[in-house]
């Protein structure tokens, strides 16, 4: 019976060793470069061996770990919240952007690029405290459907993506997100979404001021968390610099740049959407996740372009 139970365990451990670690991923190159590199930096034999401490690996949000198409998920729940404020209060329409994103018109509001953007979130995200918005976006979440798939935005999250995060943990890295969306709004799902808390996550951020046991959200912008942003961002709130990222956009490329800029083994990863019939195709243009300098300049950097359409097997998670 000792030698049964001894022979089971052992084909246990040999199951677990041999378990594929990021099964919605094709076995391409992709795949083996993302293994290949967390096994050197988590062998203490290897020559690039990193301590727990310093493994490091940041995310950016939009079209990387959820989808972005047609435009921000954190717009539409801006428009849908504004124009339920315009309907009870039509004097918060005090410019034509702000009428055309309260009918819906989103042709205009990104034509008035991030001015335009910054007046809609200014009235639909301020005037409450951190937990009541909080609260809204999560009830939003509820309800809310894609247009294009009917399910919940919250779904819409990349399993590839979320098993990546995954492998990571399992392998003592911690997993930061740093995204151009607003920090309060991401922070509203990502523990549930991504299994990152709320402490992990640093995003674009507006004033706020302290008042009888809350902090509120006030109109403006104090922070935007994109391009050469993300870096001083991680730098403000991590204090060290990350071993792996991961992006999707030119907007990735100073991050995916500082991370692979330091010494000793660094991994860059830019998801590249090419896969119309699962998702979206879209790169060099359009108004959202445009990827022109990542892919001309990431491979000669030593980049991993992932190509969604033959890198992933699966886009949703069942």
């Amino acid at each position: 019976m000792r030698s049964l139970i001894l022979a089971a365990a052992l084909t246990l451990l040999a199951c677990a060793s041999w378990a594929d670690p990021l099964p919605s991923w094709a076995d391409t190159e992709t795949k083996t470069a993302i293994i290949s590199f967390v096994e050197r930096v988590t062998d203490p034999a290897s020559p690039d061996y990193v301590t727990p401490a310093d493994r490091i690996a940041t995310f950016d949000n939009d079209g990387t770990l959820w989808a972005e198409q047609p435009v921000y998920f954190q717009l539409i729940y801006a428009l849908d919240r504004l124009k339920e404020k315009a309907e009870a209060d039509p004097s918060v329409l005090t410019s034509d952007t702000l009428k055309a994103a309260a009918e819906g018109d989103l042709e205009t509001v990104a034509a008035g690029g991030t001015e335009a953007l910054l007046e809609v979130l200014a009235v639909s995200h301020s005037g409450m405290s951190v937990e009541a918005f909080q609260d809204d976006v999560r009830a939003w979440l509820e309800t809310a459907r894609h247009p294009k798939t009917g399910v919940r935005y919250d779904e819409m999250v990349y399993q590839p993506m979320l098993e990546l995060l995954s492998y990571l943990r399992d392998q003592q890295f911690q997993t930061w997100i740093t995204s151009g969306g607003g920090v309060h709004f991401i922070r509203a799902f990502a523990e549930t979404a991504y299994n990152i808390p709320p402490e992990q996550v640093i995003g674009s951020s507006g004033p706020t001021e302290y008042a009888d046991g809350v902090v509120m959200k006030l109109p403006g912008i104090d922070f935007v968390d994109d391009k050469e942003g993300k870096p001083v961002g991680i730098d403000s709130r991590i204090g060290k610099r990350p071993i792996f990222a991961g992006g999707n956009s030119d907007g990735d490329f100073a991050m995916l740049e500082y991370t692979t800029a330091g010494d000793g083994p660094r991994f860059g990863l830019l998801v590249h959407h090419t896969d119309a019939e699962r998702e979206f195709a879209y790169d060099r243009d359009g108004h959202i996740g445009v990827l022109n300098r990542g892919l001309d300049e990431g491979p000669d950097r030593g980049w991993v372009i992932v190509d969604m359409a033959n890198d992933w097997t699966q886009v949703w998670p069942e």
